[in-house]
């Protein structure tokens, strides 16, 4: 098959489905993903189609809010989103942190820039993280850091697993920071992993004080599991916050 009847095809197949996968066309074509991709890339620069995370988008599908989202984006995409907001929340976390706190700090591209910003007095509290890169900056700063056990996650650098789970269900947290995929009222804070929602989960119930950290483009969003409700938590958040969730008593909106 010519490519330009491949492309045509691609076509017809996102504006019928609205999205398609990288993996859906290759099995499809019988070629290769870094086909497809380079296939997307020119239909994208067309503008017939928009490029989404693993896959394609018809043009008025992405105009359209998607709040439901399975996929889970590697620490290193994670990292580029929304930077300015991050390191907003991430610095006003670190500064609930007190001498005498016994903390949680969970995986993720906000928890970690938490750790760069952690000032004089929070770095003689005793942290626990399911981060090896993580605990590996704390102690870079010279903070007393535990790890928890368990199965390394490559793609988001967290721990997970029933070692996990059995060292956090001794531990009790003064305070406990938790990132999120998505935060909605109706079904809280969610994450794409059931390993992942797990460890959350089971932090959250073990901390006395519980705050999530999320950017304005977590909101409205949700992912298949449910680690904690909505209201059981402090969410932190900053960017264009509805006005939906500004309101709440819960949630603390901070300016980039």
């Amino acid at each position: 098959m010519l490519a330009e009847q491949r492309r045509q095809i691609m076509l017809e197949l996102v504006g019928r489905n609205d999205t398609v996968s990288v993996s859906e066309l290759a099995e499809r074509f019988d070629t290769s993903e870094s086909t497809i991709r380079r296939d997307l890339d020119r239909l994208e620069a067309a503008g017939l189609l928009v490029k989404v995370h693993g896959g394609a988008s018809s043009v008025d599908a992405a105009l359209k809010p998607s709040p439901f989202v399975a996929s889970e984006p590697t620490m290193a995409e994670k990292r580029s989103l929304n930077a300015a907001e991050k390191r907003a929340i991430a610095a006003y976390a670190a500064g609930l942190i007190e001498p005498d706190d016994f903390v949680y700090l969970d995986a993720g591209s906000t928890t970690q820039l938490m750790v760069e910003l952690l000032p004089e007095p929070a770095l003689r509290a005793t942290f626990v993280t399911n981060s090896v890169s993580n605990a590996l900056a704390l102690a870079a700063r010279g903070v007393h850091a535990i790890v928890v056990g368990g199965d390394l996650k490559a793609g988001t650098e967290a721990i997970v697993g029933p070692g996990a789970i059995d060292a956090l269900s001794r531990y009790n947290f003064s305070k406990g920071f938790l990132g999120t995929n998505g935060a909605t009222r109706e079904q809280g804070f969610t994450t794409p992993d059931t390993g992942e929602a797990m460890v959350k989960m089971l932090a959250a119930q073990h901390s006395a004080c519980r705050y999530v950290l999320a950017d304005a483009s977590k909101l409205g969003v949700v992912t298949p599991v449910t680690f904690s409700s909505f209201d059981a938590a402090t969410l932190i958040t900053c960017g264009s916050v509805d006005a939906s969730y500004s309101t709440l008593s819960n949630v603390v909106e901070v300016t980039a």
